[in-house]
């Protein structure tokens, strides 16, 4: 039960989030401290395991727990290991780090574990979102406990020029090998992106309301902010996001949303994915970009609408192939 949880500090003030909220800290096999919070409504239907993307934290998807609670949907977020409120993992703390891209599955281990001790309606699914992409992947094809997977612009490619792509191997790799990994990777530094890009040039949202919503948060809370990825999270990412991309699907239903103006990820590794997921089904939502949650009024409630329906006619007595069990 949640009193066995230990409580987390949860921003309500800046999440424009349903009331009733509630966070917990809990800590990973290896040590490290994290965050997860929850949202429950009424006669709910059952609930979302929302993973989140880099940079990202809790109190950002209080919209999307509206969202989703509107149409029956408990939601539980994470800040995942170095990011949010959980231990940030380098002495720079603006620093996106992670030492191994494996590390994050010992975070999504914590949060099943919080999910269960906090009684967390069932059945449970997953929505991950760009990094979180990547590791829900992982985490599905491990087993995780759950009766369907969606996803919002996964990580499963990084978009960069062809030409550019040796290169980043070969910076990423040798500067591990040199003990500097820990560095910027080149173009990013640690301004936080919505803190420094103006809305009229980001890639995240069409809508400046959700772009100013973004900004707002770390304005109050600076101590969520997080700065450009390492050299070693980059040469992480690219190893992970190429391993994944040479392993079948999960036996999941599976929906995966994206924009049609994605210049973050690689839009024909998700398209690739998913013509290959048995019974999956891929939707290119017109006019957004990386963040179809953060878009305006109309794409966040289209989202949503297809978000719940699939997680309902998951949530049906199937037949054929069972969905994976375990983790």
């Amino acid at each position: 039960m949640t009193e066995a949880l230990d409580p987390a500090p949860l921003f309500d003030e800046v999440a424009c989030a349903p009331a009733g909220g509630r966070a917990w800290w809990v800590r990973a096999a290896d040590g490290v401290r994290l965050r997860v919070g929850a949202w429950v409504p009424e006669r709910p239907r059952g609930t979302v395991l929302l993973f989140p993307g880099r940079t990202e934290y809790i109190e950002k998807y209080g919209p999307t727990a509206g969202d989703l609670g509107a149409r029956g949907y408990a939601v539980m977020a994470i800040d995942w290991r170095g990011q949010g409120l959980a231990d940030r993992l380098v002495e720079d703390a603006m620093s996106g780090h992670v030492h191994r891209f494996a590390d994050y599955q010992k975070d999504v281990a914590e949060m099943v574990a919080a999910a269960g001790a906090a009684g967390m309606p069932r059945p449970w699914h997953l929505l991950a979102h760009s990094m979180g992409g990547a590791i829900g992947l992982r985490a599905a094809m491990s087993g995780l406990d759950v009766a369907s997977a969606s996803f919002t612009g996964p990580m499963w490619g990084i978009r960069m020029a062809q030409a550019l792509r040796p290169v980043a191997w070969s910076l990423a790799w040798g500067t591990r090998q040199l003990g500097v990994d820990h560095l910027y990777a080149p173009g990013t530094d640690s301004e936080s992106y919505v803190l420094s890009e103006p809305f009229e040039t980001n890639k995240l949202t069409t809508d400046r309301g959700m772009y100013d919503f973004m900004i707002d948060q770390l304005r109050a809370h600076p101590e969520l902010a997080l700065g450009g990825p390492s050299l070693r999270w980059l040469h992480e990412a690219l190893i992970e996001t190429r391993d994944l991309a040479r392993r079948p699907s999960p036996a999941l239903p599976c929906l995966t949303l994206a924009g049609d103006g994605e210049e973050i990820v690689d839009l024909d590794r998700i398209r690739a994915r998913m013509d290959a997921w048995p019974g999956g089904r891929l939707e290119i939502l017109d006019g957004a970009l990386h963040e179809v949650l953060m878009e305006g009024p109309d794409t966040r409630a289209a989202a949503a609408e297809m978000l719940a329906a699939h997680y309902g006619d998951a949530a049906q007595p199937q037949t054929g192939t069972p969905a994976a069990e375990g983790a």
